[in-house]
């Protein structure tokens, strides 16, 4: 009974075994066709596309025929258009020549003068914006420029265009020799502006009660200087301005501007000093200490050589003078001998002597000095300068001028200081030195008196 069980169940295995390669060997056929099928479907589908390409590449080249065709068309038309141009364009020059030859046959002599009216017209244009006269005429300018592009572009001048330019030039010539008063708004050194009474003066000068005024061609306004020139300059301008008619003294600049710029730019006095920095103080200072000592010395020798004339002219010895201090102190050892006498003498005259030379000393050393610091002042300027140099080169020669320019002011300054006090200490030694030697012979005549009395 158990073989046979196992016989069944190996039928039955190998039943399923055939039935399962059966089912394998149905699928692998299927999969043939369907790739088979796949296959002629592909090859179907390429070969459409193909036709598809070769129609349309064909269509296309036909269309790149027919424009081709039509660009060669379009090239032969241009060409012909391009040979008429040319023609005609020939034709013109010629006509132009022919023209130009017309018209300078025509215009003969009047060929230069339009030339010169050119010229004319372009130098009064820049000539006219920069004049001061513009203040009063500006719409003139327009004028001028419409007329210079008229002839810049070929177009010749009208009687009336040459009739009023030679009206412009005879104006701007009445002008230069004419003042006029006008009332025109300036723009003040602070900056703000206000209407205000002007004078021109000619085609040179603008002047208000503040002084001279400059004129903006490009902005056609008018401005007062930065800062106005010395007061006799400045001070006319005040005149021209209150002045009503006849003959009024005036700082005219003859070159419209340019001496007056370098007025203006010229330093003052003031700005001098504070070029010599602290070393240009210092002698100032020490002048002016310098000066005040020299000028009391010059007063006390001067008192004091006075009273000693007036004691020469008398015989009572009076305290208030050297000479008389020293007669006084004769007549108080008049008993003594000659040598007391002498001795005595002596004594008083050298009690004088240090009121007679006090502040001397500091005069000379003064006069003495000053200059030495007026070189240690132009040294260190030209070390400063030299070191600027060094850094930005010299290839700015203002900028080395002004430098040592400004070195050399110390310098300045010490010979201004030393100068007046080596002539004041020579006066005041003078002075000193004739009182001491005044005493020195009445010390002696009364030595010499005493001793004769004595003998």
């Amino acid at each position: 009974m158990k073989r046979i069980t196992l016989i069944i169940a190996a039928g039955l295995l190998s039943l399923g075994f055939a039935t399962a390669n059966a089912q394998q060997e149905d699928a692998a056929a299927a999969s043939m066709s369907e790739l088979l099928r796949l296959i002629e479907q592909g090859q179907s589908r390429d070969s459409r596309d193909a036709r598809q390409r070769e129609a349309a590449f064909a269509q296309a080249r036909n269309q790149q025929q027919s424009l081709l065709n039509q660009a060669r068309a379009e090239r032969t038309r241009q060409e012909n258009v391009s040979q008429q141009l040319e023609d005609q364009y020939g034709v013109n020059q010629q006509r132009i020549i022919t023209a130009k030859q017309a018209l300078e046959e025509r215009m003969g002599a009047l060929k230069d003068l339009f030339g010169q009216l050119k010229i004319v017209t372009a130098e009064s244009q820049g000539r006219f914006a920069e004049s001061l006269t513009n203040i009063e005429y500006p719409e003139r300018g327009q004028f001028l420029i419409d007329l210079n592009d008229k002839m810049s572009g070929g177009a010749l001048a009208s009687i009336d265009d040459i009739e009023r330019l030679w009206h412009l030039l005879q104006q701007e010539i009445v002008e230069t020799g004419r003042v006029t008063r006008l009332n025109k708004l300036v723009t003040k050194a602070d900056g703000e502006q206000e209407q205000m009474e002007i004078v021109r003066v000619g085609a040179f000068n603008i002047v208000s009660e503040n002084g001279y005024l400059e004129f903006n061609a490009k902005e056609g306004s008018v401005s007062e200087l930065q800062r106005q020139p010395d007061s006799r300059y400045a001070g006319t301008a005040s005149d021209m301005i209150s002045a009503e008619s006849g003959v009024v003294t005036f700082g005219i600049d003859g070159t419209r501007g340019g001496i007056l710029a370098l007025l203006v730019e010229s330093p003052t006095i003031k700005d001098r000093i504070e070029q010599g920095g602290i070393v240009g103080y210092c002698i100032i200072i020490l002048g002016i200490i310098g000066l005040i000592i020299a000028f009391m010395r010059f007063m006390a020798l001067s008192t004091a050589d006075r009273k000693v004339k007036a004691q020469l002219k008398r015989e009572a010895a009076s305290t208030d003078n050297p000479l008389g201090r020293v007669l006084a102190a004769y007549e108080s050892n008049r008993g003594a001998d000659t040598e007391t006498i002498e001795l005595k003498l002596s004594e008083a005259a050298l009690k004088e002597m240090p009121a007679l030379t006090k502040g001397l000393l500091f005069i000379k050393v003064v006069s003495a000095v000053a200059p030495l610091m007026g070189l240690l002042g132009t040294v260190t300027g030209m070390i400063k300068t030299f070191q600027v140099i060094t850094l930005y080169g010299a290839g700015d020669p203002k900028m080395m001028a002004g430098g040592i320019s400004q070195a050399l002011m110390t310098t300045v300054l010490g010979l201004v200081v030393a100068i007046p006090m080596v002539l004041l200490h020579t006066v005041v030694s003078g002075k000193s030195r004739k009182i001491v030697n005044i005493l020195q012979s009445q010390s002696a005549g009364l030595v010499a008196q005493h001793s004769e009395r004595s003998s």
